[in-house]
């Protein structure tokens, strides 16, 4: 018996029944690369779900590492230590932002923004201002699995099973300003959305909508909420996904690459916003430890140094470039968007994604499938176009191949993307 099959048998025993993992041990890493335990290398396009911004065993997060665990790695919010405040710092430069709360993960993260937009409220109403509690969320959306997020995920799959989910949550069309407005009241604290969507299949806000949003929610002192947990760190080629739009939030979230794989979250926002909280109201116990926050700061400073900002944006718009060029010799890709280094290829059919997914993972490439149809492709910043023409010349191997197969499964050509 393998290593590989005696964990999945202890696993198969003693686990929650929660993912369907793919049968592969890995053990080691570097750059864009992962490692089994025959000592294969796979290409890493998906980075953790869009965590390990610089990859694999990079020097600056191992030598952050290292030294902050020998100096000290957790004291509880009850203390001071050195890493918060110098990193607050560095985000509300970076994001627009005036103050910050340190969380672990982004759907805590979230849970955070939702209690703060209510706590906001009920101080506007206490200083004479009709507004209510309710908040509106966008279809497709996702923004994590705890009540709160969860509550405000459009998809019944992630709330039905739960069910009852937090009360006073409307979901709006997609992009459908004339929605949003007939949606909208003074019965809404706060707009919530995704500069891009992620779990809803990498779909960029149009500029219409995401203007509108700001300006509905300016006019009542409801907060518009961002949720940059899959876009922000850079990883759109900007510091978050609404600096594309010129559009500010009163509050974003971030995680998933805030400390390059250690767990960290954070919950920015505006004075006005962070009027409404003071001591005892919210807290954690390990948010913004010593050693999440000197790992986040070592990423932080990697990203300028090494220009992955701008590395971002141009391999990013080379493999978009490169899946538009595929696309136009391969009708079963309907669509191709995203920006910088958070991209997507639609497909046709359901059972081509997932066939594509698993054939790339043969391939030793490592990508996943959302929304069903969605190629979703979030590498490590580090990324380089010799990494992309792989990836391509596999796509197009494999929807040679077997699209033809698939072509009775079609679904209905989408609008193009950005």
């Amino acid at each position: 018996m393998t290593k590989l099959d005696q964990i999945r048998a202890v696993e198969s025993r003693l686990l929650l029944s929660t993912y369907e993992r793919n049968p592969i041990l890995f053990v080691g890493g570097k750059g864009v690369h992962l490692i089994d335990e025959q000592g294969d290398q796979y290409l890493d396009l998906l980075s953790g779900i869009g965590v390990n911004a610089l990859g694999y065993g990079h020097p600056a997060i191992e030598e952050a590492i290292a030294r902050q665990s020998r100096a000290l790695i957790h004291t509880s919010n009850l203390y001071f230590h050195e890493g918060q405040a110098e990193l607050a710092q560095l985000l509300t430069e970076r994001t627009g932002l005036d103050r910050v709360f340190f969380a672990n993960t982004g759907t805590e993260a979230w849970e955070g923004a939702l209690k703060l937009a209510r706590a906001h409220a009920g101080l506007l109403r206490s200083e004479g201002k009709q507004i209510g509690t309710k908040f509106l969320a966008l279809e497709q959306s996702f923004h994590g699995r705890t009540y709160g997020s969860m509550s405000t995920t459009y998809k019944a799959k992630y709330r039905e099973p739960f069910a009852p989910v937090v009360p006073g949550v409307e979901f709006v069309r997609f992009n459908d300003v004339a929605d949003l407005r007939a949606k909208f009241s003074n019965e809404v604290c706060a707009i919530l959305v995704e500069a891009i969507q992620g779990e809803g299949g990498i779909r960029p806000l149009s500029q219409e909508f995401f203007a509108e949003a700001r300006a509905l929610a300016t006019s009542t002192g409801a907060l518009l909420i961002v949720d940059e947990i899959q876009a922000g760190m850079g990883r759109t080629g900007k510091w978050c996904g609404y600096q594309h739009y010129g559009i500010q939030p009163d509050v974003t979230t971030l995680a998933k690459p805030l400390a390059g794989g250690i767990p960290l979250g954070a919950i920015l926002c505006t004075e006005e916003a962070a009027r409404a909280i003071h001591a005892g109201m919210h807290g954690t116990t390990f948010g913004g430890g010593p050693l999440a926050c000197a790992v986040a700061l070592a990423v932080i400073n990697t990203i300028e140094k090494d220009g992955l900002l701008a590395n971002a944006s141009e391999v990013g718009g080379y493999f978009l470039a490169q899946l538009r060029s595929l696309a136009a010799r391969h009708d079963a890709i309907i669509d191709v968007r995203g920006k910088g280094l958070m991209v997507a290829a639609e497909l046709d059919s359901a059972d081509l994604a997932k066939l594509v997914v698993a054939e790339m993972l043969k391939r030793r490439i490592l990508i996943n499938c959302t929304s069903d149809t969605v190629l979703r492709f979030l590498p490590p910043f580090i990324l380089e176009r010799s990494h992309v023409d792989a990836a391509i010349a596999a796509l197009d191997e494999i929807l040679t191949e077997h699209a033809a197969a698939f072509s009775g499964t079609q679904i209905a050509r989408t609008a193009g993307g950005q």
